[in-house]
């Protein structure tokens, strides 16, 4: 949650600085990756900001006086305009939702994270990413749980506040199993792991 908290604020910083559409549009395509690691509330946080930032951007008066009137029959060329229908179109991208079977599986095996009990199940912590209708959050976000506390996460009403309660961060565990399954290419130039190579968007193999 920390970690998450700390990108969040970086993020907030860049966006605050952003100051046309196109810089707006690279941002996005850039940073867009880096918005979809943050847990929901803090992914939220940073959609909105960018949402005003864009809609400052597009209110924000030309340096080009009016133009003239366009011929018949074409649409005007009103550059206030064409800004604004080009930051309409800026958007940051959706969240990934990866799905990997032998990740989960490998998840599974490991002790409960937090009594330390076997077996566990693979819990998603649906507070990693925004809420997406019938769908879990990715397999990114899956730590073990022991069926007793897996349940007492699911009966909780507000499941970051149960990690705070407990005292544990789960996304850093998350993170750390993730890439034990899917190691991040070493500098050499080596292959990634097999599972990292089949690892598949929800949806796109079915």
């Amino acid at each position: 949650m920390a970690l998450s908290a700390s990108l969040r604020d970086e993020l907030l910083r860049e966006i605050e600085s952003l100051n046309a559409d196109d810089e707006a549009a690279l941002w996005a395509r850039r940073r867009g990756g880096a918005k979809n690691t943050l847990n929901a509330a803090d992914a939220e946080q940073v959609e909105q900001a960018f949402r005003g930032r864009l809609a400052t951007i597009a209110n924000e008066p030309t340096n080009e006086s009016a133009t003239e009137a366009s011929p018949r029959g074409h649409r005007s060329s009103n550059p206030k305009k064409r800004r604004r229908a080009a930051v309409a179109e800026i958007s940051l991208p959706t969240p990934r939702r990866i799905r990997d079977r032998d990740h989960v599986k490998s998840v599974a095996k490991q002790p409960c994270l937090v009594c330390g009990r076997r077996p566990a199940d693979a819990h998603h912590l649906r507070f990693a990413q925004a809420p997406a209708l019938g769908r879990k959050v990715s397999d990114e976000f899956t730590v073990p749980l022991c069926r007793g506390h897996h349940r007492e996460v699911h009966r909780c009403g507000d499941e970051a506040a149960w990690w705070k309660k407990a005292g544990i961060d789960p996304t850093i565990s998350a993170r750390a199993l993730w890439l034990k399954t899917h190691p991040l290419p070493n500098l050499a130039g080596q292959p990634v792991s097999k599972l990292q190579k089949e690892a598949n968007l929800e949806g796109s193999a079915q």
